[in-house]
């Protein structure tokens, strides 16, 4: 039954990034008979990359919620159903018994697709590469994945070509480096692209990869079109160690719940499936030795081993930042004065791009508009 010719209007579990293949209702914001506007947050859900809120997909009235707290459910199922007081309840009630539900192990099969594997020497880089137009790369930062992105890979694909990688020792790349400097990292992003065969883009990093793509631009100016730099390291001298430190060293729920919650200006985002995820990869053989090596030559005794304040001149630049970063103070955005347009964003910590997607796509799209 087509949605348009029903009156009716689904509210699905959402897919946020690649890799997201199903979600679990925490709550529900809204009940039944409620009118709602689109836009508005109805459905607190969770991942394992991070809790957040599902938004209302029109403005309407909530008549069936089906969608149950507590369960899990994949991409793509019948949450709730809205519609207006002229459609009548059997005529729900068939939609909803005539909805079909993908399969969970579908959802992981069409997530899985979108995957590529690249060999850059000994090292296997997982990456995606969707959409079509100018070619945009994104760089995760320290101990992330390509996955950072999954609120802003569908904004860009939608006027670009779209590429994220997993930085080597990351996500589901070869736990190897090679050369850990910001010099070596970005040699290899390069070589990484050459393999892929970009021949040019425009560079979007954040925290450490905000780093990786300054000097990449510094070092091949005639290969970037400009830069985004999101809450970048390399703008000034200090960072939280306690962070970095226990980040580097959890290996227990209790170690990895006291320095996750720092990534985010609001805790809430921060949900047991998150907590989950973050200590998979960290009891990987290999991982804890390699963040640590990546850890010394970077960031130690709460000081920044890296300068790329010479680097922002190379290409147009955008930086934008978390007022609330509890990682590398917001101030450091003044380092950038006069060598790149600054936006500090309220309401947001390190993680910025996730917990304010909205303004960080809007700025990021004006931003590649003006290349």
């Amino acid at each position: 039954m087509a949605e348009e010719d029903s009156g009716i209007v689904p509210i699905v579990m959402p897919k946020w990034g690649l890799s997201m293949t199903e979600g679990e209702i925490v709550e529900w914001m809204t009940s039944e008979g409620e009118e709602v506007d689109a836009g508005d947050e109805i459905i607190d859900v969770e991942t394992d990359k991070i809790a957040g809120m599902a938004e209302a997909p029109a403005a309407g009235t909530i008549r069936r919620i089906v969608g149950e707290a507590g369960r899990s459910y994949p991409v793509g199922a019948l949450l709730a159903v809205m519609a207006d007081a002229s459609v009548d309840d059997g005529a729900i009630d068939a939609y909803v018994a005539e909805f079909v539900a993908p399969e969970a192990d579908e959802a992981g099969e069409e997530a899985a697709a979108l995957y590529s594997l690249a060999t850059v020497g000994e090292v296997n880089v997982r990456y995606s590469r969707i959409g079509e137009g100018p070619t945009v790369v994104l760089l995760h930062g320290f101990g992330g994945d390509l996955d950072n992105w999954l609120f802003n890979l569908d904004s860009l694909a939608e006027s670009n070509e779209v590429i994220a990688l997993d930085l080597p020792g990351h996500g589901q790349s070869s736990l190897a480096i090679a050369d850990p400097s910001i010099d070596g990292l970005a040699s290899f992003v390069w070589s990484f692209l050459d393999v892929i065969g970009v021949g040019s883009a425009a560079l979007i990093g954040h925290s450490m990869g905000a780093a990786i793509a300054a000097r990449m631009a510094g070092r091949q100016p005639d290969r970037v079109s400009g830069l985004v730099l999101v809450a970048p390291a390399g703008l000034g001298a200090e960072i939280n160690q306690t962070y970095i430190d226990g980040f580097v060293t959890a290996r227990s729920k209790r170690e990895m719940k006291a320095v996750a919650p720092l990534l985010f200006a609001d805790d809430a985002h921060v949900g047991p499936k998150l907590i989950e995820g973050l200590l998979r990869y960290k009891r990987m053989d290999g991982v804890i030795p390699l963040l640590s090596g990546l850890r010394d030559v970077w960031f130690t005794g709460g000081q920044q081993h890296v300068d790329v304040v010479a680097d922002l001149s190379a290409k147009p630049t955008a930086v934008i930042w978390g007022e609330q970063d509890r990682i590398i103070p917001a101030d450091h955005a003044s380092a950038a004065d006069g060598l790149a347009s600054v936006t500090v964003v309220s309401d947001a910590g390190h993680m910025v791009q996730m917990e304010q997607p909205r303004e960080v796509n809007e700025i990021i799209a004006g931003h590649l508009a003006s290349l």
